[in-house]
């Protein structure tokens, strides 16, 4: 696998996988800086736990396929 893989502006997964991890690292940020009750903040840390898996898996995806290539017009 390269890492080098990940990086696929023209796949739809590249932009899923860069907003997800965004928003686990938004959520992680709301679970430290806020004092919310408990509940609350087992939801929005399972959130953004279930989230940056997400992401994970979604750049495992981009490592391990080729790169979309855009159709050449003869």
């Amino acid at each position: 696998m390269k890492l080098t893989r990940l990086w696929q502006p023209r796949n739809p997964a590249f932009w899923l996988m860069v907003a997800l991890n965004l928003l686990s690292t938004v959520l992680a940020w709301i679970a430290r800086s806020f004092e919310l009750a408990p509940v609350a903040a087992l939801m929005v840390a399972a959130f953004a736990i279930g989230n940056a898996l997400l992401g994970v898996y979604l750049m495992w995806l981009l490592m391990r396929d080729e790169p979309v290539r855009p159709a050449r017009d003869a």
